[in-house]
């Protein structure tokens, strides 16, 4: 018996400890970042780092007009840890950064291999996750931070916060984050592109202009350097060598009249082969497309004819804006390597094999299926 009550003292006093929570930080006590903008200028790092409001960020419902649902800190150091401990001198409270959602880089930040020390700093701190998004700018960085949704949403709803959620609808610039970013970098071609933002202001409400985050291009870096960006019309045919495309569109002449095709169900296969010392590709498309307005009466013939020579020419423009910055834009390096490791092992310099204006042998582009809607390839009204 004075056995069990001595351990029963014993348990009890272990109780407290088991259930406290002495080195817990409370949550009222915390800022929390949310979005970090680097730029470099003379010679120095200068961070942006964007520290939310989740009171303010969770009344979605009915938002309060004037809260501020985030603030921009910035500071300078000869590295980005110093810069962000010059940072934490102003704090109030304690940072965390277990919510970081995206990081933006200038294009200054990206030159002359800084990004990859940038990198490095952010993926060996344990709070940081792979989930980051990653984007380039050449607009202030910290002005890029600074935007706000539409409605006077949260933030959460920014499309630099959740790029998926748009790109099911339109798949022009893949969004990447930091996992596919190392990846890419580590394998042939050791080029990753980052999708390239803008602000834009082209939305209006009643009260003023609203200025939103617009993908425009890419980026292309590699481990060493910024290679260069490649944005508007010329980019356009990456979308379509990408297996993570869900959604897209061309738009073509036809008569005095110009005709959109949306395209989905898109399907790749690249295919290496050595001819003599050269290396070269036959790529194959394939894929649905949808017709919805139009004049006059279209066939299902002339649509194919459209969505082919479209895509081809685009998949072909993008590939010769890629060789002239020196960049396997469509990571065709990377398909010889999984497909046929010897043949890239005797071609491949630095992870590159060499290509040349005439490496895509044969371009072939099918269309599966054709629909036109609700109603046939006859105009709804006559």
């Amino acid at each position: 018996m004075k056995r069990r009550i001595k351990q029963f003292c014993i348990i009890c006093c272990l109780l407290p400890l088991l259930t406290s929570c002495w080195d817990a930080d409370e949550p009222n006590k915390i800022r929390y970042i949310y979005g970090v903008g680097i730029d470099y200028k003379d010679g120095k790092y200068e961070i942006y780092a964007q520290i939310v409001d989740f009171i303010n960020i969770a009344k979605t419902d009915q938002p309060i007009q004037d809260a501020i649902q985030a603030e921009v800190g910035r500071a300078k150091g000869n590295t980005v840890e110093e810069a962000f401990f010059e940072l934490y001198q102003s704090m109030d409270l304690k940072l965390f950064w277990g919510h970081m959602t995206y990081l933006v880089f200038s294009e200054e930040a990206l030159k002359e291999g800084r990004a990859n020390t940038i990198i490095n700093s952010f993926l060996r701190y344990r709070e940081i996750r792979y989930q980051t998004w990653i984007y380039a700018t050449k607009d202030s960085v910290e002005d890029v931070l600074l935007l706000d949704p539409l409605f006077n949403n949260a933030l959460t709803r920014l499309k630099l916060a959740d790029p998926m959620n748009s790109y099911q609808q339109e798949s022009f610039i893949e969004p990447i984050d930091f996992r596919k970013l190392v990846i890419r970098l580590n394998e042939p071609s050791h080029e990753v592109n980052i999708p390239y933002i803008k602000i834009d202001d082209k939305w209006n409400s009643n009260k003023e202009k609203d200025k939103l985050p617009k993908f425009d291009g890419i980026g292309i870096l590699t481990p060493k350097d910024l290679k260069g960006f490649v944005t508007g019309d010329k980019i356009n045919g990456l979308q379509w060598m990408s297996k993570e495309t869900k959604r897209g569109e061309i738009t073509v002449p036809r008569e005095d009249e110009f005709v959109t095709i949306v395209i989905d169900n898109l399907k790749i296969d690249v295919e290496p082969k050595i001819q003599g010392e050269e290396v070269k590709f036959d790529i194959k498309l394939n894929m649905n497309a949808l017709l919805s307005g139009f004049e006059g009466t279209i066939t299902e013939k002339e649509v194919r004819s459209f969505v082919k020579k479209q895509i081809k020419k685009e998949v072909e423009e993008t590939y010769l804006e890629g060789l002239d910055i020196d960049v396997d834009i469509y990571r065709l390096s990377e398909y010889m390597y999984r497909k046929d490791l010897e043949a890239w092992k005797k071609v491949q310099k630095d992870g590159k094999v060499p290509l040349t204006e005439n490496s895509i042998s044969n371009l072939t582009v099918d269309v599966n299926k054709v629909y036109s809607g609700r109603k046939s390839f006859r105009e709804t009204v006559e």
